[in-house]
């Protein structure tokens, strides 16, 4: 009997089996219209779709090479979870890069190393590198700054990225001595984790929004007096990822708590206009900087993906006039970042970074300007290699984002603008956002920073230099094509960074500008 049971069982399981298949085929062939493969096989077109969906990971796991990946390789993404995490992220038997390729960097070394004297402050802590210049001190603005670090968490916002990831990388900063950009969703209390806070805004004025949309100068003296971390100002005039295009946040996206930061209304759609209600010229946008710098005391800057430079040189020659401008500029490259954009943007629209920024150097080097404004750079420039040929060609900070993303735990599984983020980062489902462990995810952003600094220390001390603002031109060079093999910086992009003045490391240690903690261990 037992035997008979089971042969009706092992029976039905298998008529259900095909029953089920049968109604799949039935609807394949006579009711969905969209797929032309699933209506000609039905059933078996289904297979096509779904090793369509897992490609990419196929790819990522077992096709592509350590190198050959974008926007980040499997080498890049993994020395940045050996750095976050503590672990060995050396590598052995020489280098596996071609070292011939197109815009290979090479960072001239000096026969005789700097040496760190016995009383410096990188002989206790060798992650200490502060910015050698002060934002808002040209200007004298009432409450100058000057970042603890040279590496900084760029520009995203509470929404695009979920209450955890952002709780973790404000812990994250405050260990590390850097500072947090918020994104232009608004000041979130996760964004109150004890770091120092760059507090941004585009066009949507999100945090700082009056009642018809446009830009409130009260509530951003409010929002500054009722929060002393944040320590300057910046206003977004495009990004790298989608430059000169505006967004839509779907009302259904909008929660009570989002609603609340954001200063705007639940339930409904909101959107971020392509350009500024605050300002519709140059001469506007100095008049806004110049506001907020007196109303707030904070210094202000102005982010951008580089392009047309008539607007920017239009700008530099106001600077020349009046001798007020903005405190500092963030440059941000067209490679595209956190952001989600048509391909066509992000692909296409605005220059790679080492293009932009070189372009826009040059505009205020013409003018001799450079010694006003602090120069931040952010364009997948995590990495202490691309740092050195950034700070040489005249950057004074950078900003990272996607890096800093993978060091709490992202996966590159690009994802980002489908609220379905297997790493809990860029999403706002509860459920996985549960898996970021927060404590733990901001011990491995501050260690990623320090390994960095320390790293990045070492290759300007092998260079010859105490800190990596006295880098020239002369000191990088990169692969330019066949012909000529090989150029420095100076030759590649036809200009001299200006030079920052600096006394010694020491000097930095003592400026009165720094965060209350000079030196962090975690």
């Amino acid at each position: 009997m037992d035997l008979i049971f089971d042969f009706l069982s092992a029976i039905s399981w298998w008529m259900w089996l095909l029953v089920f298949i049968f109604l799949v085929a039935l609807w394949d062939i006579f009711i969905q219209r969209a797929h032309t493969i699933k209506h000609n096989f039905p059933v078996v077109g289904h297979l096509r779709y779904w090793l369509e969906s897992i490609g990419p990971e196929m790819r990522q796991y077992f096709v592509a090479n350590n190198r050959e990946e974008l926007p980040f390789n499997r080498i890049e993404r993994g020395w940045i979870y050996a750095s976050a995490k503590k672990e060995n992220n050396y590598e052995g038997f020489g280098s596996d890069r071609d070292l011939y390729a197109h815009q290979h960097i090479f960072i001239k070394n000096q026969m005789m190393a700097y040496e760190v004297p016995k009383d410096h402050p990188n002989a206790t802590d060798k992650s200490f590198m502060p910015c050698a210049k002060v934002i808002g001190a040209y200007n004298k603005r009432k409450k100058p700054y000057r970042p603890a670090s040279v590496i900084n968490v760029s520009a995203m916002s509470f929404g695009s990225l979920s209450a955890a990831a952002v709780e973790a990388l404000n812990k994250g900063v405050h260990k590390a001595g850097a500072y947090h950009n918020t994104g232009e969703g608004g000041l979130s209390p996760y964004h109150k984790q004890g770091g120092d806070v760059v507090f941004h805004f585009g066009t949507g004025y999100f945090g700082v929004r009056s009642k018809d949309g446009n830009f409130s100068i009260e509530k951003l003296k409010i929002l500054v007096e009722e929060n002393p971390c944040i320590k300057a100002v910046e206003i977004k005039l495009s990004q790298g990822a989608k430059p000169g295009k505006g967004g839509v946040l779907p009302g259904a996206k909008i929660t009570s708590e989002i609603a609340e930061i954001r200063g705007v209304e639940i339930g409904k759609d909101v959107l971020s206009p392509a350009t500024h209600k605050a300002f519709s010229n140059v001469k506007e946008l100095m008049e806004l900087i110049e506001t907020i710098a007196n109303e707030t005391g904070l210094p202000v800057g102005i982010k951008g993906a580089i392009g047309k430079l008539d607007q920017w040189e239009e700008l530099a020659d106001i600077m020349v006039k009046t001798g007020k401008g903005p405190d500092f500029i963030a440059v941000d490259g067209g490679e595209g970042g956190t952001g989600a954009a048509p391909p066509s943007f992000a692909d296409h629209v605005s220059l790679p970074w080492v293009y932009g920024f070189s372009s826009l150097y040059k505009v205020f080097l013409e003018r001799k300007l450079t010694d006003r404004i602090v120069f931040i750079g952010s364009g997948k420039l995590g990495f202490p290699a691309k740092a050195a040929m950034a700070f040489a060609m005249g950057v004074d900070c950078i900003n990272v984002a996607r890096e800093a993303m993978m060091s709490i735990g992202c996966i590159q599984a690009q994802i980002c603008h489908t609220n379905r983020c297997p790493a809990g980062i860029a999403t706002q489902s509860k459920w996985l956002q549960n898996g970021i462990n927060v404590p733990l995810k901001s011990d491995r952003l501050a260690q990623y920073f320090k390994t960095f600094r320390k790293e990045f220390s070492e290759i300007t001390h092998a260079a010859g230099y105490e800190h990596p603002c006295l880098f020239k031109m002369e000191d990088i060079q990169v692969n330019v094509d066949d012909t000529n093999l090989n150029r420095t910086l100076a030759t590649t992009y036809g200009y001299q960074k200006t030079e920052v003045p600096f006394t010694n490391v020491k000097a930095l240690y003592d400026c009165p500008y720094l965060g209350e903690t000079k030196t962090n261990t975690l």
